[in-house]
């Protein structure tokens, strides 16, 4: 029996790196969705305020098995 995957786009930001904000998303994305296989950072971005990166944002898609 082949396995269908769904994949949704998601943004998550984070004050601390691109990182913290992709296991964010994760985190966020699994109170709601159940068997996440992957996520791909697509756009990674910041905000930046006085010369100092404020903000980390990335726009990523995750994946899932359909049951």
């Amino acid at each position: 029996m082949s396995k269908v995957v769904k994949v949704i786009e998601v943004l998550a930001q984070s004050d601390k790196s691109w990182e913290d904000a992709a296991a964010g998303a994760v985190r966020s994305a699994s109170k709601s969705i159940k068997g996440i296989k992957s996520i791909n950072i697509v756009n990674m971005s910041a905000k930046v305020d006085g010369n100092k990166i404020t903000k980390y944002r990335i726009n990523a898609k995750i994946s899932f098995v359909v049951k």
